[in-house]
């Protein structure tokens, strides 16, 4: 299956990245080692445990909700954290990643889906956010570009649109913010169900982890 959703992708040079969350080790090897090198998870724990296990040119990309006293653990080596929806996050980021003597790459999270269960900043928020002295002063960090989930339902017209939202949001950030930023050019959005339709509507990045590994367990 990974062939065929590289063919899908190779057009567009949209990243794919693995999700493999809650996959034993094994798994992950199997596609290592037909090349694919950025794996998303959602755990703190499990991502950790991982890359002390796995070959150290894996990208790992944190994909879920990340609380702020869990950042330590991931800030010496993290590749993109997709998921940052409040300053005090960015600003923790930015503390870990001074730590580490690094800078961490980061999405901004955009609420798309209708689900109170989704996280992520509206227009205003992320404007409050990138307008204040607290973000102009990060040193440590850098923003990429932004990320977003969609309705989890069989309407793909609902899906389509919630992209097309987001794809909105990256245009107007990124013409207000980050015009003369070549590095704000990522739109991560769109998963095994819907990731055609993502591509369609300008994703540069796929989070694809049941057609890859299997059903989840």
């Amino acid at each position: 299956m990974l062939e065929q959703v590289r063919e899908d992708l190779k057009a567009t040079k949209t990243t794919l990245v693995a999700v493999s969350k809650t996959k034993p080790i094994e798994k992950i090897e199997g596609l290592y080692r037909q090349g694919q090198r950025d794996f998303g998870e959602n755990r703190i724990q499990e991502v950790a445990e991982k890359y002390a296990q796995l070959p150290k040119d894996i990208n790992w990309h944190f994909i879920g909700h990340l609380q702020t006293n869990k950042v330590k653990y991931i800030a010496p080596f993290v590749h993109l954290i997709h998921a940052v929806d409040s300053l005090k996050l960015l600003q923790e980021i930015n503390k870990q990643a001074e730590r580490n003597e690094r800078v961490i790459p980061c999405l901004l999270q955009f609420k798309i889906a209708e689900e109170t269960s989704k996280y992520g900043l509206d227009v205003s928020s992320a404007k409050t956010l990138l307008e204040s002295n607290t973000f102009r002063n990060m040193k440590h960090i850098q923003l990429r570009g932004v990320m977003g989930m969609a309705t989890f339902t069989d309407n793909m017209d609902q899906v389509r649109q919630e992209f097309k939202r987001l794809q909105s949001y990256f245009e107007l950030v990124k013409k207000t913010y980050f015009a003369e930023d070549a590095s704000f050019k990522e739109i991560s959005m769109g998963m095994s169900g819907d990731y055609k339709i993502a591509i369609e509507e300008g994703s540069t990045m796929v989070r694809i982890g049941s057609l890859l590994f299997g059903a989840r367990n």
